[in-house]
């Protein structure tokens, strides 16, 4: 099963399902149950499943902070090409 590393505190808001989308500067294909992985750690703390994966302009980024978490809002994208991986199932 494919794994995804994350920092904290990002990691605690999937896994306490208060972050729905993981922000990420590429696309994902993958789709189906992965491991949640906290960064540094190489430990498995969770699972979940990537649902789909939505490129964001900057509107959608910056109205979706609730699924983000995200809440230093700046006046640019966080990537030149902005993705939400959509997590459900945590």
């Amino acid at each position: 099963m494919k794994g995804l590393i994350i920092k904290s505190p990002w990691i605690d808001y999937i896994l306490n399902n208060e972050k729905t989308w993981e922000i990420r500067g590429s696309g994902t294909t993958t789709r189906g149950t992965i491991f949640l992985i906290k960064s540094g750690s190489d430990k498995i703390y969770g699972e979940c499943d990537i649902v789909d994966c939505i490129e964001l302009d900057y509107n959608g980024y910056k109205s979706n902070i609730d699924k983000h978490q995200i809440t230093q809002i700046t006046d640019i994208l966080p990537y030149k090409r902005t993705f939400a991986w959509v997590l459900k199932n945590v």
